[in-house]
């Protein structure tokens, strides 16, 4: 607030005030005989400024020198030098003053800060920072089937009992019409990354190529000659699905700006108000609403993505057949503990203790748990996925009885066994019949 508001301010309460005293006395009130006592009292203004404000008629008028500015300050002399470093973008106030005081600067560093604040104009725009490098970036475009985006999204989720964990959205989306699928996990994990990219495809059909970032999961490294090292589980997985990738830039998000910005709708239109159970239920919920988007008109590719995906982009992908080698990457391995049970999702699930080996597979699929074996020639059991904390048991995981030995060769040994003969005890001699207290 600057010295004028204060001074209208100032001369609000003090006319409100004269006006009520007014308004009590009456007939009796006189401007030129005023309690100055009491209207200091009542505005909390010093009785010196009263007297001053009362020869002339308690009208607050402005200072004499309001408005005028000093022909030298501290930072004459100063200024060029400061202008320079605007110019160069250094804005930090705490930089310029010390900046000042090597050049002989005896002033504070108030009047630095206001100096930058009223010459903002000299400091460059954030695009005229650097020298310009040549054409400035243009939009690409890619023909349909050709090129697929995918990244992970986080979300922090809160639970009734007041704990919160965090949890990994999946997203694709083609480049050429902007269909998309988003899919939600317990982490961003590997095996999660496949489960996610093969749905994806079946719905979606299989790209050309798919384009991410540098993900741990997809690329350890870079050859002396910067091509990629791909993580091996990865590249067994391109060769397998049949597929290509391509990576973008460190610190380049708009190479893959769509996929970006269906994370920042996905948390700014899907995630804002949901209510879910459990993951499978939300997964339920963001295939629903995949399906709604896609069946929308949008101005960024000027179409229906539906529309023009099943009418362009699938006779260009490819179909993803179910193949035994794919059942491997939907069915991640899990380490069998000593009590029989493996962990996934965050829950524990029992194996059948007739199942001797130490590593099995394990498949959800919505509201339903399968076990196989190691080899996926053999289901184990099947669990209700119910969200619960507690254990899932499963038939067969504990023996029931205790083991037991069985003769290996004829059993040819006999022994007789005759009928148990009651014997009297010590107390039958004192038994004297019965009545014999009667007599």
């Amino acid at each position: 607030m600057n010295k004028e508001n204060k001074s209208n301010d100032l001369q609000d309460i003090l006319t409100q005030t004269i006006e009520q005293m007014k308004m009590e006395l009456g007939g009796k009130f006189n401007i030129d005989k005023i309690n100055l006592a009491e209207l200091e009292r009542r505005t909390g203004i010093s009785r010196a400024k009263l007297r001053h404000y009362k020869k002339d008629g308690f009208i607050i008028k402005p200072h004499g020198r309001t408005g005028q500015k000093a022909e030298v300050t501290v930072l004459t002399g100063y200024t060029g030098l400061l202008d320079d470093l605007l110019r160069k973008n250094v804005t930090n106030a705490a930089v310029c003053f010390e900046q000042l005081q090597e050049h002989g600067y005896a002033g504070g560093q108030t009047q630095v800060r206001m100096y930058i604040k009223n010459h903002q104009e000299l400091i460059p725009p954030k695009r005229m920072l650097v020298d310009p490098q040549g054409n400035r970036g243009r939009r690409y475009s890619t023909d349909a089937g050709e090129a697929y985006q995918m990244d992970w999204g986080f979300v922090d989720v809160e639970c009734s009992d007041g704990s919160s964990y965090r949890c990994a959205c999946f997203a694709m989306i083609c480049h050429h019409c902007g269909e998309r699928y988003i899919e939600f996990f317990p982490n961003a994990k590997q095996e999660n990354l496949f489960i996610g990219m093969i749905h994806a495809f079946y719905l979606m059909g299989i790209p050309k190529y798919i384009l991410t970032d540098n993900m741990k999961s997809v690329v350890i490294g870079r050859d002396p000659d910067r091509h990629p090292i791909w993580q091996h589980d990865y590249e067994a997985f391109m060769k397998t699905v049949g597929f290509e990738t391509k990576l973008c830039k460190p610190r380049h998000p708009f190479t893959k700006g769509s996929v970006e910005r269906l994370i920042r709708f996905v948390k700014d239109n899907f995630i804002p108000g949901r209510l879910f159970s459990n993951i499978t239920e939300l997964n339920y919920q963001a295939l629903a609403w995949c399906r709604v988007q896609n069946g929308r008109y949008h101005r960024a590719v000027d179409c229906v993505p539906d529309e023009k995906h099943q009418r362009e982009c699938w006779q260009t992908a490819k179909t993803l057949e179910a193949t035994q080698e794919l059942m491997f990457y939907l069915c991640p391995p899990r380490l069998i503990s000593f009590d029989g049970f493996v962990h996934y999702e965050g829950q524990r699930f029992g194996v059948p203790y007739w199942y001797h080996k130490r590593i099995c597979r394990v498949q959800r699929k919505e509201f339903e748990l399968t076990i196989y074996d190691e080899d996926l020639n053999r289901i184990l059991t099947v669990h209700n996925v119910t969200w619960s904390r507690k254990d899932s048991f499963c038939r067969d995981q504990y023996v029931s009885i205790q083991p037991e030995e069985f003769p290996s060769v004829p059993v040819r040994s006999k022994i007789l066994q005759i009928e148990e003969t009651i014997r009297d005890s010590g107390f039958s001699k004192f038994d004297f019949g019965e009545g014999l207290w009667d007599e």
